[in-house]
C-alpha cells in the first residue's frame, strides 16, 4: 500500500495573502492531486498545521480550502487522516477548541481528525499517530507512547537537536530517546527537511518566508510493504534571489521570465556598468514580480545613517536594504557622498555618520 504523507500547509498564511494563495493551490491543482491520482494512491496523512491562525480563519481561506483542498479528496475517494497540529489549536493547553474538527467535523466519511494519540493500521503497518503534546494531554500520550507495540510513529512533534529551518537548530522540545522504541518517526512541525536516520522531519510543501529560498519543498509518498519514504519535490518556488555581478556577464542577456509571481531581492555583488544596472532593474520591474527589493553592499561607507519618512535607521554592518521605488538614487548618493553635511533628497535624508 501506498500512503501519501504532507504536513505543515498552513492555509491562510500571510496574513491571507492572495499570492501565497495562489502558489499553494497551483501545486494542489497542477502536482499533489494529479500525481495521486496517476499513481492511484487512496490514502493520505496530513502530520498537522492545516491551518496558519490559530485564533480565527478568514472566509476566503475557509472556502479556498474546502474546494480546493477538502473536495479534491472526496472526488478521488482518498482517505485523509488528519492529526491536530499547535497551529490548529485555539489554546495552547489543549487540542480541545480546533479549526480541523470546526471546518471538518464529521462531515466527511473519508476523513478522521486526530486530536488524541491513536493506533491505526495501514495494510500489515501499525502506526502511533501523535498529535501536537500540551499541558492537558501531555500524560496521557505519554502513557500511549509507552504502552504502544506500534512499528512506527507519526506527529506533530517539537523534538530537540533538529533544525527548525535552515541553519537553525532547535534545542528545546522533547527528547529522541522518548521515542527510541519506534523503527522510524515522521513528524510536521519544522518546515525543513532533516532527519537523523530514525526521526525524519518531513518538511513544508512550499515556502512561507525568505528562509525557506533556496530549501526544496515537497511531499512523500510511504510504501507501507518495504517502508520505503520517497520524496516527491515541489518545483515551484515564491522567492527568488539574484547575485548581481556585471564583472562577468552581460545582464541585458539575461532571462527575466522566471521571476514572474516571485518576490525578488537583487543582491548587488559587482555593478561596473550603472546604465547596464538600471536597464536590468527597468526590466525587473516589468517582469510581474510581486515584489522587487534591492540590497546594496555599502562596506566602503561605514557608519550610514538614513532617514526616511521620519524614520531613522543606522546601519552597522554596511548591509541596506530597499524597495525600488524609484530609478536608482544610489548613484546620486555615491556622486555626492565626498560632502560631509547633509545630503537632501525626496523623503529622504543620508548622513555620513551615525550616533
Amino acid at each position: 500500500m501506498n500512503v501519501a504523507i504532507i504536513t505543515d500547509t498552513h492555509f491562510g498564511a500571510r496574513n491571507d495573502n492572495i499570492n501565497f494563495s495562489e502558489y499553494f493551490y497551483k501545486f494542489y491543482d497542477e502536482q499533489f492531486f494529479p500525481y495521486l491520482k496517476e499513481h492511484n494512491i487512496k490514502h493520505c496523512i496530513h502530520l498537522g498545521d492545516i491551518m496558519d491562525r490559530r485564533k480565527y480563519v478568514s472566509y476566503r481561506t475557509a472556502k479556498e480550502f474546502r474546494e480546493k483542498f477538502i473536495e479534491p479528496f472526496i472526488d478521488l475517494g482518498i482517505e485523509l487522516h488528519v492529526l491536530v497540529g499547535n497551529h490548529d489549536t485555539y489554546f495552547k493547553n489543549t487540542n480541545d477548541v480546533n479549526s480541523v474538527v470546526e471546518l471538518i467535523g464529521d462531515r466527511y466519511e473519508n476523513i478522521k481528525i486526530y486530536p488524541e494519540a491513536e493506533e491505526v493500521t495501514f495494510g500489515e503497518l501499525s502506526v502511533l499517530f501523535v498529535p501536537w503534546i500540551n499541558a492537558s494531554n501531555h500524560s496521557s500520550t505519554m502513557k500511549v507512547i509507552e504502552q504502544s507495540r506500534s512499528d512506527m510513529c507519526m506527529g506533530h512533534l517539537e523534538i530537540a537537536g533538529f533544525e527548525m529551518m535552515k541553519g537553525m537548530k532547535n534545542e528545546h522540545g522533547y527528547s529522541k530517546s522518548i521515542f527510541s522504541k519506534f523503527d522510524s518517526v515522521f513528524s510536521g512541525h519544522f518546515h525543513h527537511k532533516s532527519d537523523d536516520g530514525q526521526i525524519y522531519y518531513l518538511g513544508s510543501p512550499y515556502e512561507f518566508y525568505w528562509n525557506d529560498c533556496g530549501d526544496r519543498k515537497g511531499f512523500h509518498v510511504l510504501n507501507t510493504d518495504n517502508r520505503q519514504l520517497d520524496r516527491i519535490i515541489n518545483p515551484r518556488t515564491i522567492h527568488k534571489k539574484i547575485y548581481y555581478d556585471d564583472t562577468d556577464k552581460n545582464y541585458d542577456e539575461h532571462d527575466i521570465t522566471e521571476y514572474k509571481d516571485n518576490y525578488v531581492k537583487l543582491i548587488v555583488v559587482n555593478k561596473k556598468d550603472l546604465y547596464q544596472f538600471d536597464k536590468f532593474t527597468e526590466r525587473l520591474l516589468k517582469a510581474d514580480c510581486h515584489e522587487v527589493k534591492i540590497i546594496e553592499d555599502f562596506a566602503e561607507l561605514p557608519g550610514l545613517c538614513l532617514e526616511m519618512n521620519g524614520v531613522r535607521q543606522c546601519t552597522t554592518d554596511s548591509r541596506f536594504y530597499s524597495n525600488i521605488v524609484y530609478n536608482h538614487f544610489i548613484k546620486i548618493f555615491i556622486d555626492m557622498f565626498s560632502r560631509t553635511d547633509t545630503i537632501n533628497l525626496p523623503a529622504i535624508m543620508i548622513k555620513s555618520s551615525c550616533r
